[in-house]
Parts: C-alpha cells; sequence; structure tokens
C-alpha cells in the first residue's frame, strides 16, 4: 500500500492518537514510578538516591521522546496516517492528558513520602515534589509536544 492509498484519518485515527500518546506517558510515569520504589528498597538515604532519581529520569525522557517522534511516523494500514491538523494536536494534548495524567498520581504519593524522609514533620526535601512537577510537565507538555511536532504534516 502505498502512502497515496492510505486513508486520510478520522474520528478512529483520532482515537490511535490517544491511544498511542496515553500509552508512552503511561509507561513514562510507571517507569519513574518503579524506579523510586526500588531506589526506596535499596535503603540509600535520600540524598544518596536522588542524584540516581534525577539520571533514571532523564534517561526515561528520552526513550520517551524518542518513542513519541518514532510512533507518530507510523502509519496503521487500516487508519492511514496520523497527519497534523489543529484536531490533532488538540487531541494530542487535551485527551491524552485526561486519560494519561491520573496515572502519575502514584509517582506524587512515593515522592510525597520521599520528601518528608528523616523530617521530623512536614517536608525537607522539596527537590522530591519538584521532581515530581517536572515529571507532570514532561508528561503532560514535553512528550505530547514531540508527538505532535513529528506528525506527518497534512496533505493539501
Amino acid at each position: 500500500m502505498t502512502r497515496s492509498e492510505v486513508p486520510l484519518p478520522r474520528l478512529p485515527t483520532l482515537t490511535l492518537l490517544v491511544g498511542r500518546v496515553t500509552t508512552i506517558k503511561l509507561a513514562y510515569w510507571s517507569a519513574l514510578t518503579v524506579a523510586e520504589i526500588a531506589l526506596g528498597a535499596r535503603m540509600f538515604a535520600f540524598d544518596e538516591r536522588f542524584p540516581f532519581s534525577v539520571a533514571i529520569a532523564a534517561i526515561a525522557t528520552l526513550v520517551a521522546s524518542g518513542w513519541a517522534a518514532a510512533s507518530a511516523r507510523v502509519t496503521d494500514r487500516r487508519l492511514g496516517d496520523l497527519e497534523r491538523s489543529v484536531p490533532a494536536v488538540a487531541t494530542t494534548f487535551i485527551a491524552a492528558s485526561v486519560v494519561a495524567t491520573p496515572a502519575s498520581l502514584p509517582l506524587l504519593f512515593v515522592e510525597i513520602q520521599r520528601a518528608g524522609e528523616g523530617c521530623g514533620l512536614g517536608i525537607c526535601h522539596w527537590e522530591a515534589i519538584w521532581y515530581w512537577v517536572a515529571a507532570i510537565a514532561i508528561g503532560t507538555v514535553l512528550i505530547p509536544l514531540v508527538f505532535a511536532l513529528r506528525m506527518r504534516v497534512a496533505r493539501t
């Protein structure tokens, strides 16, 4: 099937788009959560553990961004290409965020616990909270942005 024979995107194609972006974001936040739990299970002190957390997050961000870039260009044999248009880009950001963002909550719970490690009462490791804020920003803005920018330009 040549590129010209592939059908134009329709509502099922936008559903495919949401599924792809959501899967990438779920995998990203799941990987960060599992890594944080695994690092905490090793009983490292927060200050020893945090640089590893940042390094793992950087690697996960690169992998998720690469996956998003590649996934945006994959042609579905039945549904066609994901072409960049206002509805496609809006769907990438809005629907995928609504569907996937709750998956970041386990990471938030882990980071809240990490933020209070070694403290008497309250939060003494604000960097753990900022880590979660950065992960949310990456998952909500950066990954969908990479995906949207890599979609094929709409045919005219």
